[in-house]
């Protein structure tokens, strides 16, 4: 019985000692990773008028791989979470970088593509805001 008390009294006194160490911790950190109220062709973000819906979704995209042209109605976010992803944009005729990581708003309305450029998988975190039951991918012809 006295071994446990003695256990318990050095458990204490090691958790007490390191209690300033754990204070000098924080919690909670938040990163922010983009404030923007525009797209990523610079147009301003305006989201469906009824029914909202999101829908969030994984993209696995494999070293090599190219998407079909493609525009969305609405508003797609996307998070990059492994890879390097090429999106280009046949409007403005930009191609831009997205490596993990970094977070995209992409066009509305504009046909673009993606394509994994990197050696690795492209991971993809997208969240779409639809109005209810309406694809937000229109593939072109």
């Amino acid at each position: 019985m006295q071994f446990l008390m003695r256990a318990a009294c050095a458990g204490a006194l090691v958790l007490a000692s390191s209690g300033g160490a754990l204070a000098e911790q924080k919690p909670i950190v938040v990163t922010p990773l983009m404030t923007t109220s525009e797209t990523s062709s610079g147009q301003p973000i305006t989201l469906p008028q009824k029914d909202v819906q999101v829908s969030v979704s994984t993209y696995d995209i494999q070293p090599g791989a190219v998407l079909p042209w493609h525009e969305h109605p609405y508003p797609r976010y996307a998070y990059v979470l492994a890879g390097t992803l090429s999106v280009t944009n046949s409007v403005t005729g930009q191609t831009t970088i997205f490596k993990t990581g970094d977070f995209l708003l992409e066009a509305i309305g504009q046909w673009h593509r993606g394509a994994s450029v990197g050696p690795d998988p492209v991971k993809l975190l997208v969240i779409d805001q639809t109005e209810k039951n309406i694809p937000n991918v229109v593939l072109k012809d």
